[in-house]
């Protein structure tokens, strides 16, 4: 039997399900569930957790918890006072074929009109038609992380010209999307947007009056990122007065949305319940790299996925 310490499965309703899968998939580690608030086993020095109540998680980091490990990409409801100076992780990159998919999709139906262009009766003229195109089109990436890089390769594939906006100074990590330094210089460029960088205090709002005040007229937004990174009501002005014809909004604020929201109504936004993320792969490649990185943990050796306290992804 082992003796490795146990691993803190905090997963709420999930927790069960989650812990089993892990003894499936690592056999030889012991994991407990950490639901009711209190470190369940003091001994423990990993803690792997869905992030759904953040106050449990605060309670549950007991002093021996030595690393913390995120089963999703985002850690922006983190709460980071209280891990001090241990180890965070996630599971950055689980996602982002599905929701790169997603983009393309919703940036086709937005140039073929769909489903506006399907028919149940014969309409006034058949085979005529004015739909749009990828090919030719600028994407505007705002942050180039696992999601940009998948979203910029599957635009690319489809003869679009890629541009990208991101933080730091490094070159572009894809050949082909050219970097821009300026935001509201990319939005005025770009006829889709997509907006998939982390949620901090710095990106809240980034896009925003003068971003949008920028941007080349008749725009499509697509957000897959977080609802924060877009001031909501400087975006209803912009697609009030036609600078951004159509919003894609997978990530909304507040989540979810209250009845009768603006969003849900607006003619030419639309939104999807935070789902881009889904596939029948998603859950278990966010598991695999968590598991990847237990291993990696054991033998002591660095860990993938490693959070910056600072920037906060």
């Amino acid at each position: 039997m082992t003796t490795r310490s146990p691993v803190l499965v905090h997963g709420g309703a999930y927790s069960d399900a989650l812990g089993a899968g892990l003894a499936a998939a690592v056999p030889d580690e012991r994991f407990v569930t950490a639901d009711d608030g209190a470190p369940v086993s003091p001994e423990a020095t990993v803690l792997v957790t869905l992030l759904d109540d953040t106050e449990a998680v605060r309670r549950i980091l007991a002093p021996g918890v030595e690393w913390v490990h995120v089963l999703a990409a985002g850690v922006d409801r983190f709460p980071f006072d209280a891990l001090g100076g241990r180890r965070l992780t996630c599971s950055r990159g689980a996602a982002a074929v599905p929701i790169a998919e997603w983009v393309l999709a919703v940036m086709l139906a937005y140039e073929k009109r769909l489903p506006d262009s399907f028919v149940v009766a014969p309409p006034a003229r058949w085979n005529m038609a004015s739909l749009g195109t990828l090919a030719g089109r600028t994407l505007g990436l705002v942050g180039i992380g696992a999601i940009g890089r998948a979203v910029a390769r599957r635009a690319l594939a489809f003869d679009m010209t890629v541009l990208a906006h991101r933080r730091t100074p490094e070159p572009s990590p894809v050949e082909g999307v050219t970097l821009v330094s300026d935001l509201a210089e990319l939005f005025g460029r770009c006829d889709h947007v997509a907006v998939a960088a982390p949620a901090t205090a710095a990106t809240r709002h980034l896009v925003g009056e003068r971003v949008l005040a920028a941007c080349k007229p008749g725009l499509h937004l697509v957000n897959v990122a977080r609802g924060s990174l877009v001031d909501q009501q400087a975006l209803r002005a912009a697609l009030d007065d036609g600078r951004v014809a159509r919003a894609s909004l997978d990530t909304v604020e507040p989540e979810p949305l209250p009845e009768g929201h603006w969003l849900f109504s607006h003619p030419a936004v639309r939104v999807s319940p935070h789902v881009s993320w889904s596939s029948p792969d998603t859950m278990a490649a966010t598991v695999q790299l968590f598991v990847d990185n237990l291993r990696r943990y054991r033998r002591g050796e660095a860990l993938h996925g490693v959070v910056d306290h600072e920037a906060g992804y």
